[in-house]
């Protein structure tokens, strides 16, 4: 039988919804870069946010709650080739997924990994998420950071935040990102502010709150402690830093998928066929006799 394949559909996401923005941004940065269709692969969350990749014309799956980097980690070292995007949201990524959260940088394989924060759990109508202010329906804790948790972890990461008010610096940042992920340098972790117009309409506050970290003083993207600092001070002061927050120094292909396989092609595209292995074949046959 032919191959067939699914076809895109309109989103669901309410008029005005941040992920739209995303959504936009992740389609022109694939497009810059000029990566083949069928050479990129989104592994979407569960959310509203986990549906972005039913709106693609591209390679996509839908994980489990809280798992789409293990999926997405997987992807990657069957088929190093791949370019791996796992795009998900603030409940799926910092509740029931932050232990994956944690360990991916430390992993460090040569994925983006997009967050759509907003501060809210939008698809089950507006409770309360581990990034949601005080006071915002009962909520009685203080808000996760993630931009702190990744510049906390001491591994050559791509980190950096958007701002779905701001597509054109978000598509900017996803382009860097995706080169590095291509490059083979490892895990690119990227957070954008992403508001929920229905429960949830951050879009004037934000907007008044955003600060471009690269316009502050002794901005330096190599410095983890320095920018970890420097952003703490930020939501101290109320702001909310963006940009490109950590960007290693060094050109090293430190992917996890580069130390594992090195040029090797992976499982997904290595020759399983008997004729060109029968002697490993044999030599594992005969192990087990």
């Amino acid at each position: 039988m032919p191959a067939r394949s699914a076809k895109p559909v309109q989103p669901i996401w309410c008029p005005g919804c941040g992920d739209f923005g995303v959504l936009a941004a992740v389609k022109r940065a694939a497009a810059n870069l000029k990566i083949p269709t069928h050479e990129l692969v989104l592994v979407g969350g569960i959310g509203c946010s986990g549906s972005i990749h039913n709106f693609l014309e591209i390679n996509g799956i839908h994980a489990l709650h809280g798992r789409l980097l293990a999926q997405a980690v997987g992807v990657k070292l069957a088929n190093p080739a791949l370019t791996v995007v796992a795009a998900g949201g603030d409940g799926d990524g910092y509740a029931i997924g932050m232990g994956h959260f944690v360990h991916a940088f430390k992993k460090n394989a040569s994925i983006l990994y997009l967050v759509m924060n907003n501060e809210t759990y939008g698809l089950t109508k507006g409770q309360a998420s581990p990034t949601s202010q005080i006071g915002f329906e009962g909520n009685v804790e203080p808000p996760f950071h993630a931009i702190l948790t990744a510049l906390s972890v001491p591994a050559p990461n791509f980190i950096a935040r958007t701002f779905s008010g701001d597509p054109k610096a978000m598509t900017a940042i996803l382009e860097e990102a995706l080169r590095f992920n291509r490059e083979g340098r490892g895990f690119a972790f990227v957070e954008d502010l992403s508001p929920c117009v229905t429960y949830n309409d951050t879009y004037k506050l934000w907007r008044e709150k955003v600060v471009d970290v690269q316009t502050l003083p002794g901005y330096d993207p190599t410095d983890r402690r320095k920018m970890f600092g420097l952003c703490l001070d930020q939501i101290d002061q109320g702001r909310l830093p963006v940009g490109v927050l950590h960007r290693p120094a060094d050109t090293e292909r430190e992917g996890l998928e580069v130390k594992l396989l090195g040029e090797r092609p992976g499982p997904a595209r290595s020759a399983i066929d008997v004729g060109s292995n029968r002697a490993q074949y044999e030599k594992l046959l005969a192990a087990l006799a």
